[in-house]
């Protein structure tokens, strides 16, 4: 590499860092959307519908970026909280961003804070292939309710096993000649799994994650 190969490759390096290897992750967008009901927010989620992916779980609206439909995860975000909670795009207003989550399972999630510019409920139309029901909790309730929490043990496995219990070697250790440790599973990191009961239903899992991240910013707030 010479003094012009470096040059090029400085120019290559990004201005905002992001995630390496972001493009290998199953990238999902959401928007967390807030309703002023009576001077209060709320958080409005919505039971996802029984025969999708994760049904019956509790979410925000939020779906797969997709490159070809989608200019940013802004974008997405606000595409799908259109088609899955039945509100026009002119009434949502999305006045930030959290950082971006990165599971354990391999997702990525960068979450958008919106306001919803409706009175009531009854303004929107759900689509019932995704959405079972929609509901509203303030947000004061979380500020007042510490989640619980899970810690579960990774592991991870160099080799996978069929119903038969024949064996295949993911990663060839002894072939590849690395420390033969490596050759059986290991522990992985814990990961954290929070849960919060409502008078509505349990919110858990990345939902709760993200609330819990909205709390822990508002309360910083107050305190600056």
């Amino acid at each position: 590499m010479n003094q012009q190969d470096l040059k090029q490759l400085l120019d290559q390096l990004p201005r905002h860092p992001n995630i390496l290897g972001k493009d290998r992750f199953f990238n999902a967008a959401v928007l967390i959307p807030l309703v002023d009901s009576g001077g209060e927010y709320c958080f409005l989620f919505q039971k996802r519908a029984a025969n999708i992916r994760q049904g019956g779980e509790i979410s925000f609206p939020g779906g797969e970026f997709e490159p070809g439909r989608d200019q940013s995860c802004r974008d997405a975000a606000v595409r799908e909280a259109v088609e899955e909670l039945g509100i026009g795009e002119e009434r949502i207003s999305v006045r930030g961003r959290l950082d971006t989550y990165i599971s354990p399972r391999g997702i990525t999630v960068d979450a958008f804070l919106a306001l919803l510019d409706i009175q009531s409920l009854e303004e929107l139309s759900p689509d019932e292939s995704e959405v079972e029901r929609v509901f509203l909790l303030p947000v004061s309730m979380f500020e007042r309710t510490e989640p619980e929490v899970y810690n579960l043990k990774l592991e991870i496995h160099p080799y996978s096993e069929d119903p038969e219990g024949h064996r295949t070697d993911e990663l060839p250790v002894e072939e590849l000649g690395l420390p033969k440790r490596y050759a059986s599973t290991w522990s992985g990191q814990e990961h954290r799994v929070m849960l919060y009961k409502t008078p509505e239903a349990i919110v858990w899992g990345i939902t709760a994650e993200l609330v819990h991240e909205v709390i822990r910013r508002l309360k910083q707030s107050g305190q600056a």
